[in-house]
């Protein structure tokens, strides 16, 4: 191969090129690395992560971020595990994702109907989301007090023929998700908004509603990562989902999604969501501390955006250097 199909090669499927050398590093390095139940451990781990990046996989397309993701989690997990020991499960879980949506619903309008930009709504969000959490919380950790005696457990903590729940939950929602976004005219008008939202707009597409309709979606996402949360520990943190949004973000962009919007799919988000996992699963069993796993975080995520730029213009360096 040629250095100039080598550049391109790199340029195109460069992440899944160092992935895969990580792994066998790994595997090297650690015996215990490609042993099933690490692997399936570290998919269990990703889960959360994993829900949340399919989500905000519809906002990046759409063309525009949502950084307020880690707070809406934590708001998400103290509010339904705060409204479980008061109106008990079955009603807490549905007034839970009530009140996520509304949040998400609230982000939609000022994006997508007023047309404020993305990143400046959702870093402002981020805080004031924030500040909601602590004052229902009242600044304190949330904590189911009969843990024993409750079922809400299962969607952490239980398993379905021997897989474990929100490794199903996951795959469940990535396949609906995928189809959604893949199949439907909804997924479609997604692509031409992030891909083009004046030239969509000409064509009839409303781009204010689907704007709106994908920060609910990440909403959902949002709310669902925080029903697993919620039950996997029984009890929180209000911090818990604090940095969250940057890990996600990370995933969505290595799994391919433009920041500039258009491009991406929930399966290769999904793929993203692994990499990560496995990374920083890799990072701890040949004995680097887990703050390590920040500073490769920040690496790879200046390494996706590179590559993203390099696949849209056919080359690693920029021809003007």
């Amino acid at each position: 191969m040629t250095r100039q199909g080598v550049a391109k090669l790199l340029a195109r499927q460069g992440i899944l090129v160092a992935f895969v050398l990580f792994m066998v590093v790994f595997a090297i390095a650690n015996q215990r690395f490609l042993a099933i139940d690490n692997i399936s451990g570290v998919i269990r781990s990703s889960a959360i992560l994993g829900v949340m990046a399919l989500g905000v996989t519809f906002v990046v397309i759409g063309g525009n971020l949502d950084l307020s993701v880690g707070s809406m989690m934590s708001f998400s997990t103290i509010v339904v595990l705060d409204l479980h020991d008061k109106l008990g499960p079955t009603l807490a879980i549905p007034a839970m994702f009530g009140l996520t949506l509304l949040l998400g619903a609230f982000i939609g309008v000022l994006v997508g109907y007023l047309k404020l930009n993305s990143l400046i709504v959702t870093l402002g969000m981020l805080s004031a989301i924030h500040g909601l959490t602590l004052t229902w919380s009242g600044g304190k950790n949330m904590d189911i007090a009969d843990k024993e005696a409750t079922w809400f457990s299962v969607f952490g903590q239980g398993d379905i023929v021997g897989i474990p729940v929100p490794i199903l939950i996951f795959a469940l929602l990535a396949g609906a998700l995928s189809l959604v976004l893949g199949r439907t005219p909804f997924g479609r008008k997604v692509y031409a908004v992030g891909g083009n939202g004046v030239a969509a707009t000409f064509s009839g597409v409303p781009r204010a509603r689907v704007v709106f309709f994908t920060y609910l979606i990440s909403a959902f996402c949002v709310a669902t990562a925080g029903l697993i949360q919620a039950s996997r520990s029984l009890g929180s943190q209000n911090t818990v989902g604090q940095g969250m949004e940057l890990e996600v973000l990370a995933a969505v962009i290595l799994g391919g999604a433009s920041l500039l919007g258009g491009s991406g799919t929930v399966f290769k988000t999904v793929i993203g969501v692994l990499i990560l996992g496995f990374i920083q699963n890799g990072l701890l069993l040949v004995g680097l501390e887990f703050y390590a796993q920040y500073i490769v975080t920040w690496i790879i995520i200046i390494l996706a955006v590179w590559l993203d730029i390099a696949a849209k213009r056919g080359r690693l360096w920029s021809s003007i250097a």
